[in-house]
Formats: structure tokens, sequence, C-alpha cells
């Protein structure tokens, strides 16, 4: 019960796929360690699914539909979370999407596109989060960026890689900004992961063969295999958790040692 009584704002908390996505798992451990969560999702059915899984164990959830590149819905959806549970201690930002391509094929609308889901969606949470975490005097806030923001790992996605590269930094300049208000920001950043996402990404990356995508990603990784969503799910609890209150400014990676092998 690492978070009873504490009011958690996780975004992208539906699964887009049947399985675990880091939203989904977040938002249930999170739950089960005794949140009160408010979830957030573009597609309102996904959310509704997570919904109804937490409360089937006993625990409880309030979901919304939002559109995270959308400053009003995005301000809407925080006032929302506020008059329900008077408070935001923890804001999980875990929206985004990769596409593919490099910077000559890639069209500028895919480019803008990628920035606004992957960064500028974290950039409007903390905008309308920060403000209420500052009144309250504590707060922890969790990006969930991704190893291409580090590494080139095998898949051409120049926007998406330039993207979660700007979220770290982001998180780092903002941490120490808000260090001496009492509110902590940090990173998880996933690596190589076996989700529901993967059937897309073979899709897109290796012509829809998912046996073979998931047998190179899982070569890639020191550790022998991809790691999963309740991987990610327990390094942002410990960020979100007392646990870590001398920790801000910094990202913790949850790559079965990719990161290290390819310096």
């Amino acid at each position: 019960m690492r978070l009873k009584g504490k009011t958690v704002l996780v975004t992208g908390c539906g699964s887009a796929e049947p399985g675990w996505g880091n939203g989904k798992t977040i938002a249930v451990l999170f739950a089960r360690e005794g949140a009160n969560v408010f979830g957030i999702d573009l597609n309102l059915e996904s959310a509704n699914e997570t919904k109804t899984l937490i409360e089937s164990e006993g625990n409880q959830m309030s979901v919304a539909s939002c559109d995270m590149v959308d400053t009003i819905a995005v301000a809407g959806m925080v006032d929302a979370c506020v008059a329900k549970y008077g408070r935001i201690d923890v804001l999980v930002n875990n929206v985004g999407r990769s596409e593919p391509g490099g910077p000559v094929e890639m069209s500028d609308a895919i480019w803008d596109s990628q920035l606004d889901i992957n960064l500028k969606s974290a950039f409007l949470g903390c905008k309308h989060v920060l403000p209420i975490m500052e009144r309250q005097g504590a707060g922890s806030i969790i990006n969930i960026s991704s190893v291409a923001g580090l590494r080139y790992v095998g898949k051409p996605q120049v926007a998406y890689s330039a993207a979660k590269a700007g979220l770290m930094q982001f998180a780092r300049v903002t941490a120490v900004l808000y260090a001496s208000r009492g509110i902590r920001i940090n990173s998880v950043i996933p690596g190589l992961m076996q989700t529901p996402m993967l059937q897309r990404l073979a899709e897109k990356y290796a012509g829809g063969d998912v046996e073979a995508f998931a047998a190179t990603r899982n070569a890639q990784v020191p550790a022998g295999r991809m790691g999963d969503a309740w991987d990610v799910a327990k390094a942002a609890l410990f960020l979100a958790s007392d646990d870590s209150s001398y920790i801000t400014g910094t990202e913790l990676l949850v790559d079965g040692g990719l990161t290290a092998a390819t310096r």
C-alpha cells in the first residue's frame, strides 16, 4: 500500500490491443497499492476496460476521454480529477506512439504529430498539473520515455527518437526548476518490451512477421529476452512512492542491459 490515499493521474491508461500495455498495467498496479486512480485515454472504451478490471479487484478508478495534445481538453481533465479527488499527487505521462521513417521520406505531418503525441502531451500534462502540486507542496511526475531517445536500436524512427530524447531533457530541466518546491520529476526508460504494441510494430518494421520480429528483439537484449509492462509499472511505482523521495531529475533504465551493451 505504498500509494494509499494518494491520487494518481495516468494518461494513456487503456490498451489498444488485448493484453497488458504500460498505461493499463501502471493503473492496475497503482490501484493495488492503494491509489485513487484517474485514468485518461483518447479511447474511452479502452479506459473503461482498465476501470472494469480495477474494480473487479475491489479497487476504484475514474476515467475520462482526453486528447492530450489539446491544452483546453487537458486543463478540463485536470480540473475534473481535482473536483473528484481534491488533489493530484502523482502524474504519469504515458501517451506515445512510434511511426517509421527518416527525415527525407517522413512527411511533415507525421513529424509534427510524433512530436505532439510523444512530447507535447507530457508538456501539457505538466503545464496543468504542476500548479496544483506546487500549491500542495509535493508531487511526483513520471514520464515514460524510451531507449530510442538514447540509442539507435534497429528501427528507423527519427521523429519518435527525437521526441523521446526531448522528453528526457524536458524532465531534467523541469525537475531542477521545481525541486525546491517539493516536486520530483523523473523518467522511466523502457527498452525492448513485449507488449500489445508488438504486433503493430512488427507490421511497421518487419513486414508483419511477429515471430521473427520478437526473436530479433530478444537477441538484442543482454538478458536474452524482452521485458514487459509489469517491469515498467514497477519502476514507475518506485518513482511515484516515497521510497524515491530524494530522487529527481534522473532516468531509470528498464532495458535488460541493452543500453549498457551499446554504449
